[in-house]
């Protein structure tokens, strides 16, 4: 057992140095950073908890966390419903159900920028296709992202066109509820709804855990959609119109690396880790006991 438990080591350790050297150790220096005030010119100096201090008094700090919120909350509900009703639809049999899979798909594996880019011309007020759409049926659309009110639905908007990961890891688990339960509640009389709610919901439980976390924990750090579509790469334009789009990643990126305020960044950075790991328990707190595990309970 013992040589089993050696060799073990010995084929994770690359994973195991990598994660050392390029994940734990710059969260390490980080923490430290966020007690200094640094600027990455010069040498750090100590300052305790002045950073966290001002990140309380910090209006923008709140402006950004109340944005991420909004953006989790709104866009996180909406991504996992779209994502199980794409689920449930290509589950059932139909000719060509490959080639739906995979271009439902397809979106969830295409460069951030370049779809970014791609949701620029849709939602541009004056000729996107969005927009165009809306216009033929009567409708004078909005200016999306040239309006505070309609830019960050129009980033959750785009957010679900990337449902793909979440609805392959639904269909797998649609594919795992028996049949013979299916079958059994349709004897009981039950219909399609009831099936649903019933009996596949509850097995396919640890599916929609895993989705809703990890989609809060995705939401929460959005960052490349609101820097190419809102002006982040222009210095002092970033997360507009008037800071609507400001996220809190985004927020820490011009503290960071257009300000040079690394400590200050470090601090800010800390406070998002914190905020994620409450949301995650929060979520596995009040989900675990109506998560069904086959064979095993709740």
């Amino acid at each position: 057992m013992k040589t089993e438990h050696r060799l073990g080591f010995l084929f994770i350790s690359p994973w195991l140095i990598g994660f050392v050297l390029f994940t734990a150790g710059p969260m390490i220096y980080s923490l430290y950073l966020s007690y200094t005030a640094s600027s990455l010119l010069s040498p750090p100096q100590w300052v305790g908890l002045e950073n966290y201090q001002r990140m309380f008094a910090d209006p923008i700090f709140y402006r950004s966390l109340g944005n991420t919120a909004y953006y989790a909350f709104l866009g996180v509900p909406l991504g996992i419903v779209l994502s199980l009703g794409l689920a449930l639809l290509l589950n059932t049999p139909a000719r060509g159900l490959g080639i739906f899979r995979t271009l439902f798909f397809l979106p969830s594996v295409t460069n951030t920028v370049a779809l970014s880019i791609l949701w620029l011309w849709l939602l541009n007020p004056e000729f996107g296709l969005l927009n165009s759409a809306l216009h033929a049926i009567g409708i004078e659309g909005p200016l999306w992202l040239q309006d505070e009110a309609w830019s960050k639905p129009a980033l959750v908007l785009m957010s679900l066109w990337t449902v793909g990961g979440q609805m392959i890891i639904f269909l797998a688990a649609l594919q795992g509820v028996p049949r013979e339960l299916i079958e059994a509640a349709s004897l009981d009389g039950a219909g399609p709804i009831r099936r649903f709610f019933a009996v596949t919901l509850p097995m396919i439980s640890p599916a929609l855990l895993f989705n809703l976390i990890m989609g809060l924990v995705g939401a929460l750090q959005v960052f490349t959609q609101a820097f190419v579509m809102t002006g982040g790469v222009q210095p002092g334009s970033e997360g507009g119109p008037n800071q609507s789009t400001l996220f809190i990643v985004l927020y820490i990126y011009k503290k960071a690396f257009q300000e040079y305020d690394m400590g200050y960044a470090s601090a800010l950075s800390w406070a998002l880790f914190v905020i994620i790991t409450a949301c995650t328990w929060v979520a596995w707190r009040f989900a675990r006991s109506r998560v069904h595990y086959e064979g095993g309970g709740s």
